[in-house]
């Protein structure tokens, strides 16, 4: 298996604080303050057991849970700050220590703009495959989420083919949104076994991780919890993802749609503790608000940008790994909406290292896939990765040797250190650079070069194969569902 780069931020210059100490302080107060007084939902009778259990405030009626704030910090506390995320590739894992930002595909679309045709269309599983396919290949891109929808398949084990598409057509590490009941859980488990070769080497190296999404204000989807257990007692990192919009779903003040979307993030995260102290888990975010003339969730805007940057203190004051939405964008076309939105709201999260990034290929609130935007999403992230390493200066790039050799009304083009360090300069594959006249005379542009390049990769990139006896494994799973 050849070596395969992924490009991530780590070590980076600068710096971005958006809450004080005191502010973040607050927050965790107001939080822990709704989680007593107000209370958080979570209907899941394995849950409320669990909350009943320790002491907590049970309203089996209204599946209400009120827990005292000692609880949440004492659960809170037994999450491990850093762990790793396994690949089916080993070169591929990915660290999430706090040093590293990692960008990954988003989910779960329903539309794609059809790779050939152009025209907007409903998603099927040959789309799953074809997205892993690119994201292998795309060095941008370290992890994937199930980014569109097998409509085409049975909705109870709709996850699971998805799942196997991606393991089929990647080796890179994959999360997915798409499991929220027993039956899924329990048998993506068994994949994931399979594949790690072990219950054992599934813990050292999980090479698959849950995402749940709560359902806000205030609460949580049963079959999620219930699938997130099931993750959580098997070693398989698992986060909740709050999408708490302000005005609608959060206060109208960014503040107070903070403290709601956290109440529900570190209750759930509680939950897992208590019941597997030690089990990986991560926050996720993806908060936004809402246009005040038609109610509608943004995509995009200076709040998303906002919430990106103080989501990432919120994590790291709780001292637990952070994936958060980013290129989010309300956009219904690669444009400059899409651009502006992109990537502000990606060097926003970014620039305060957050661990995982989401979003790369989606326009329309995450509704519609575009291979267009994927690779134009991906050169955004080139540029902040260069970005975010700032300027090294010593004794080498102070170049004082080579500005002695061209000295005034030299050029530097002949020189050794110019040859030696040419290749450092960013380079884009789709920013047009070209002479007017050039591009007069075809007037394309990022849309077009985009899209071929994933024509490209399509045609061209054979990922390395899955072992044909997993396959069948994972088809006897499967089915195993099917029939239920």
């Amino acid at each position: 298996m050849s070596h395969k780069k992924i490009k991530t931020i780590s070590n980076p210059k600068l710096k971005l604080d958006v809450l004080s100490k005191q502010d973040v302080q607050k927050i965790h107060e107001a939080t822990l303050h709704i989680i007593e007084n107000v209370g958080v939902r979570f209907p899941s009778k394995r849950a409320l057991q669990i909350w009943e259990d320790v002491g907590a405030n049970v309203d089996h009626e209204k599946k209400i849970v009120k827990v005292k704030p000692y609880l949440i910090e004492d659960a809170l506390k037994q999450a491990p700050p850093a762990y790793a995320l396994g690949a089916r590739d080993p070169q591929q894992n990915l660290p999430l220590d706090g040093n590293h930002v990692n960008l990954g595909t988003d989910g779960c679309g329903v539309e794609i703009i059809d790779i050939h045709t152009g025209v907007k269309r409903t998603t099927e599983l040959q789309d799953v495959r074809d997205i892993a396919r690119i994201a292998d290949a795309t060095e941008e891109v370290a992890f994937h989420w199930v980014s569109v929808s097998a409509q085409d398949t049975p909705v109870e084990a709709r996850g699971l083919h998805e799942l196997k598409a991606v393991w089929e057509n990647s080796t890179k590490h994959v999360q997915t949104e798409s499991v929220y009941n027993v039956d899924e859980a329990k048998a993506s488990m068994e994949m994931a076994i399979i594949l790690a070769g072990g219950k054992e080497e599934l813990r050292k190296r999980p090479v698959l991780s849950l995402m749940q999404c709560t359902a806000p204000p205030l609460g949580h989807d049963g079959g999620s919890l219930d699938a997130a257990l099931i993750a959580a007692e098997h070693g398989v990192p698992t986060g909740f993802m709050t999408m708490t919009a302000c005005m609608t779903t959060g206060p109208v003040t960014m503040a107070g749609t903070l403290a709601v979307g956290n109440a529900e993030v570190i209750a759930a995260t509680a939950l897992l503790q208590l019941a597997y102290p030690g089990a990986p888990v991560f926050y996720a975010a993806a908060q936004t608000a809402s246009d005040p003339r038609l109610g509608v969730y943004t995509g995009g805007g200076p709040e998303d940008f906002l919430f990106g940057a103080a989501t990432n203190i919120l994590a790291d004051f709780y001292n637990i790994p952070l994936s958060m939405g980013s290129f989010a964008t309300g956009a219904k076309e690669p444009n400059w909406q899409a651009g502006l939105e992109g990537s502000l709201s990606t060097f926003m999260a970014s620039v305060v290292m957050s661990d995982m990034l989401l979003g790369c290929g989606f326009l329309h609130g995450s509704r519609i896939w575009s291979y267009a935007e994927m690779m134009m999403d991906c050169e955004i992230f080139s540029i902040i990765e260069k970005m975010m390493h700032g300027i090294e200066v010593n004794a080498e790039t102070l170049a004082l040797d080579a500005v002695a050799a061209v000295g005034p009304g030299g050029h530097y083009l002949a020189q050794k250190h110019t040859r030696n360090h040419m290749r450092e300069i960013f380079m884009p594959q789709f920013l047009d650079r070209r002479p007017y006249t050039q591009w007069e005379d075809k007037k394309d542009d990022a849309r077009d070069w985009a899209v071929n390049k994933a024509r490209k990769i399509l045609k061209e990139h054979q990922p390395d194969p899955l072992d044909e006896k997993i396959s069948k494994e994972f088809e006897r799973i499967i089915k195993s569902v099917e029939k239920k």
